[in-house]
């Protein structure tokens, strides 16, 4: 798997730390949010599994009381968010995943997916057990075509025009749900919260793309610092009953 570093929203002039340009979030000491997909080499989990289980493993995170107020994280958090949104997604199985378990963080799991969340970390202050787990070297696939996405709960639009690994993709996922999780006001993210943050990752029909970066709706933009050039990567659209987002459209 491989990483994504930065991401961006067009459009927003509130200083958020997801904007491509260069900002005083640059001279900010840099930190990353670590996640860590269990890969077990007999049963890898489905592709998308894995993409949407990372996107609510940020999303748990992120709403977890020990990342807000005097929480343990808290402090992490902030100095996160403070400079640029880092998200690295990194591979264990076997032993190295029953190491990574052992440290501080939280694992979710989706239908076979498990993905783990540590707080963020110094951009070179790793933990040593993470720091040894392979970004690349695993590529997931899908048995079978994605069904629909659900109703009801948000879809996070990935950009069809590109190709990217697992691990890049998990984290631009990532960084979509971050985006609606700032778009909503407290009564609403504890709505979803509550539901378990359901949500679908699609590849979205080449000819909806333009039209999803236009319709308002929050775009992630990376920095293109590996894998592909830098560039608008996806598109969150709210859901009708959980994750509501202004100017809503569905291709």
């Amino acid at each position: 798997m491989t990483s994504t570093e930065t991401a961006g929203e067009p459009g927003n002039s509130t200083g958020s730390p997801f904007l491509h340009e260069e900002t005083d979030r640059d001279a900010a000491p840099q930190f990353v949010l670590p996640l860590v997909a269990r890969i077990e080499r007999a049963e890898p989990p489905a592709r998308t599994d894995a993409l949407e289980t990372a996107a609510r493993a940020v999303l748990v995170l992120l709403s977890d009381e020990r990342s807000a107020g005097d929480g343990e994280w808290a402090e992490a958090v902030r100095d996160w968010e403070d400079a640029r949104i880092r998200k690295v997604v990194r591979r264990a199985r076997g032993a190295e995943w029953r190491r990574a378990e052992a440290l501080p963080g939280i694992t979710v799991t989706g239908d076979r997916a498990e993905v783990r969340v540590f707080p963020p970390v110094p951009l070179d202050g790793w933990p040593k057990d993470l720091a040894r787990l392979q970004v690349s070297g695993t590529e997931l696939t899908d048995p079978q075509p994605p069904g629909a996405p659900a109703a009801g709960g948000p879809v996070l639009w990935l950009n069809p025009e590109l190709k990217m690994s697992a691990g890049k993709e998990m984290a631009q996922a990532g960084h979509g749900a971050q985006l609606a999780w700032w778009e909503l006001p407290e009564e609403e993210r504890a709505a979803w919260r509550a539901a378990g943050f359901p949500l679908a990752v699609r590849s979205a029909a080449p000819a909806d793309w333009a039209a999803l970066t236009r319709s308002g709706l929050p775009v992630v933009r990376d920095a293109g610092f590996t894998e592909i050039a830098p560039g608008k990567t996806l598109v969150v659209e709210g859901g009708d009953r959980y994750c509501p987002l202004p100017r809503r459209r569905r291709p």
